[in-house]
């Protein structure tokens, strides 16, 4: 199945994506709550009442009841996680970060999972993204994958962790990088550099319509692992080329590590971390690394970014500069 969010600030509801048409779910059965929050918070009794809707709609039994999909306004599918964590899972991207700063591959990527927390009121969906000068500073784009959680859990082993899932999102973590690796300096974060904006969407797909691209998880891992085409444009020229298939730690062990002394709710949406050339960080760094004459390129005010995972949809944003003058760089202490 394919959920989707959709209206406008002032109500929304869940809605079935089936053939490009967009169905009100609770206006077709009452007992299927109309945010997704509830849907999430009652998944295993929720799940297969969606898919005898879906089945239902397919056999032409709610013809009358769709809307174009191009005739909607769509939101964050999740559009107020419990929580949002980000992971690290791309070997290839932490490698290449590093080579490019002329620092050694860190042994501890292959040693456990990890993630940090982002600014959970912050998701954001389809559509304009709002940006403060500040941001402006170095603005980057993130391609990644991203799960969102469907039942409580705590201390979940990974060989039972993908049962947790209850679907999958394009993510873009935008990121401030002037922001961000100032004051990383200070080794806590990151935080303002990134708690402006995180995108998910188009629409949330449930697993099962990701089983004809399951592959093996890399040696000496455990959970699904899908051959998942991801890639993104910028101003229509494509700037990234990855897989899902390429994570090297899988989702369900980041949801163990994630589980670990702590509960995951419904709602939790845990991003992969960036596919290898799934930034401009990166892009930029590998190409100064081979020619020092290397154009450089940033996020600039009005510029589209499109990211696109086979399976999940199309995610596409543009780039909008606050009418806004304050500046927390302009803040520092001069000493």
């Amino acid at each position: 199945m394919k959920l989707v969010t959709f209206g406008n600030a002032q109500q929304s509801q869940v809605g079935l994506l089936v053939n490009n048409q967009v169905y009100d779910v609770h206006g077709l059965n009452a007992s299927i709550p109309a945010q997704m929050s509830g849907i999430l918070n009652d998944w295993e009794n929720q799940e297969p009442a969606l898919k005898a809707l879906e089945s239902a709609i397919i056999s032409g039994e709610h013809a009358e009841a769709g809307q174009a999909l191009e005739g909607v306004s769509l939101q964050a599918p999740v559009p107020k996680p419990t929580s949002c964590r980000d992971g690290y899972a791309f070997r290839q991207h932490v490698a290449a970060a590093r080579r490019n700063r002329k620092v050694d591959m860190i042994a501890e990527f292959d040693q456990y999972p990890i993630f940090y927390f982002t600014n959970h009121n912050a998701i954001m969906g389809p559509g304009p993204i709002p940006c403060m000068p500040d941001h402006f500073e170095k603005l980057d784009f993130e391609l990644e994958a991203a799960i969102v959680i469907g039942k409580r859990g705590r201390n979940v082993p990974a060989a039972e962790a993908d049962a947790y899932i209850a679907g999958y999102m394009i993510m873009n973590d935008m990121s401030a990088r002037r922001l961000q690796m100032e004051e990383m300096l200070l080794n806590l974060g990151p935080a303002k550099g990134k708690d402006f904006s995180t995108v998910i969407g188009p629409w949330m797909v449930t697993p099962d319509e990701l089983e004809p691209y399951r592959c093996e998880p890399k040696p000496g891992h455990v959970g699904n692992s899908f051959d998942l085409k991801m890639k993104c444009w910028v101003n229509g020229k494509q700037v990234s080329e990855g897989s899902m298939g390429d994570m090297d730690w899988t989702f369900a062990e980041i949801v163990e590590r994630c589980s670990y002394g702590a509960d995951i709710h419904p709602g939790d949406v845990i991003g992969s971390g960036t596919v290898g050339t799934g930034c401009f960080l990166e892009l930029n760094g590998t190409g100064l690394l081979h020619d020092p004459n290397y154009p450089v390129q940033w996020l600039q005010p009005g510029d589209v970014v499109d990211m696109e995972i086979t399976g999940l949809g199309y995610l596409s944003n543009s780039i909008v500069q606050e009418d806004s003058n304050m500046s927390i760089l302009a803040l520092k202490k001069n000493l």
